[in-house]
């Protein structure tokens, strides 16, 4: 059944699909419906979800709580030209949770609130540039977007990354406003970001970026850049649309630093398209529509629509710090047996990860930087074959071998899923 469908899809969608997260060979699979941490295809195959939807379902598929807040919900309407308690509510709650966030608003996604925070940057400043590390990903933004699929034969040397494109066509105007400095090398990036003394609105940062192998940043690193940042009147921000799950009130709660301005997506949504600018009140003010002058118009159609904000503070309010904590357990439970499984089967291999997130690397060492994690040919088809394994053995991952978990989840999921990594290393 999912051949045909893909067959449809190939008439009406390009590449017959609409995210490319969800392609695999021969044919993307078809989701029929899920529950906890189960999803059930439409040729009835039941599997473990260490994916949830790329990290935004906290609680997995169809939390009863949630599912009874938005059915309530629906029935008094699902979008208005009207402002809504729970905006408010949901808002106040938020803030509670991270001493940083002292105003927030709503937006629709991850891509959209990173894009806020570098506008309101911009804004608050007046300054054009930003500084981002190398690889790491913040949506689909021409100027966050930047350097995050770089390789080899395009990322320059290592003391001046060069500003790759992503998209064909993306402005050279736009690589040239967006300098790239490498993760975890505070003396390299402090040096470069010295050549743009004065230029930069904010150093835009994800504390433990996926793509750059999923490693949190070192305490040096950060305060390197906090203290710079502060020094030349340049804002930090942070990108905590995937690593908010971490810790209560986010993995900015790591270190011992205050940011400018937070990004938040993914699990505040409960399930729903969210997204979240919060920050200090005073740079956060340049959306301010009562202002004398306007420095930044913010506005959205779905903007804290009543869905996704009723779906959401359902979500966070059960979330909470004894949630977090156990979350936090299971994975490194998984990440101690993936270890152990490494070294009992001999393959080349490491884990990394922070909070509730893991990655498996087919590599000798933990990379510290986007270049050390980038796969060699080998080291792809290694993870292909290993993903596929997980999948044929019911565990659904991540397309980097990443994981996410979810508060459906208890032991028996974890150590299912660490015993089929056993025989997947085994195998190779």
């Amino acid at each position: 059944m999912s051949a045909s469908l893909y067959e449809r899809a190939l008439e009406i969608l390009p590449g017959g699909v609409s995210r490319n997260t969800v392609l695999r060979k021969p044919h993307p699979v078809y989701v029929d419906s899920a529950a906890g941490c189960r999803v059930t295809d439409v040729e009835g195959v039941e599997r473990i979800d260490f994916s949830n939807n790329m990290a935004s379902l906290i609680h997995g598929h169809a939390h009863p709580a949630i599912v009874a807040a938005v059915t309530e919900q629906l029935g008094k309407g699902t979008a208005f030209a009207l402002a809504t308690e729970v905006e408010v509510r949901y808002a106040e709650y938020l803030c509670s949770r991270n001493g940083a966030f002292e105003r927030l608003r709503f937006v629709n996604s991850g891509t959209e609130a990173t894009m806020g925070v570098l506008k309101a940057s911009r804004a608050f400043t007046g300054r054009p540039k930003i500084a981002k590390v190398e690889g790491a990903y913040h949506g689909q933004y021409d100027y966050a977007e930047v350097s995050q699929t770089a390789g080899p034969a395009s990322w320059g040397s290592a003391d001046h990354p060069s500003s790759v494109p992503v998209a064909h066509g993306t402005p050279a105007s736009a690589l040239a406003d967006v300098v790239i400095i490498p993760f975890n090398d505070p003396e390299r990036a402090v040096s470069i970001l010295d050549e743009h003394k004065g230029e930069l609105a904010c150093v835009l940062l994800d504390l433990m970026p996926h793509r750059v192998g999923l490693k949190p940043a070192d305490a040096e690193f950060v305060s390197a850049l906090r203290r710079w940042t502060r020094e030349d009147g340049a804002l930090l921000a942070l990108d905590e649309v995937i690593t908010f799950r971490s810790e209560f009130g986010g993995a900015q709660a790591w270190y011992d630093i205050t940011p400018d301005l937070t990004a938040l997506g993914k699990p505040i949504g409960g399930g729903f398209p969210v997204g979240a600018i919060a920050g200090r009140a005073e740079v956060m003010d340049v959306m301010n529509p009562l202002a004398k002058k306007v420095l930044f118009p913010h506005s959205g159609t779905f903007s804290a629509n009543p869905m996704t904000l009723t779906a959401g503070l359902v979500a966070m309010e059960l979330y909470d710090e004894a949630a977090v904590a156990r979350l936090n357990a299971l994975a490194k439970r998984a990440m101690d047996g993936i270890e152990d499984a490494i070294r009992s089967t001999g393959v080349r291999a490491c884990v990394t990860g922070g909070g509730s997130m893991f990655r498996v690397h087919f590599k000798e060492r933990a990379p510290l930087n986007y270049r050390q994690a980038y796969a060699t040919p080998e080291e792809a088809r290694q993870l292909t074959v290993l993903l596929d394994h997980l999948f044929d053995e019911g565990f659904m991952m991540i397309n980097t071998c990443s994981a996410a978990l979810s508060t459906a989840m208890g032991e028996p999921e974890i150590d299912g899923l660490v015993a089929a990594m056993k025989r997947g290393f085994a195998g190779m």
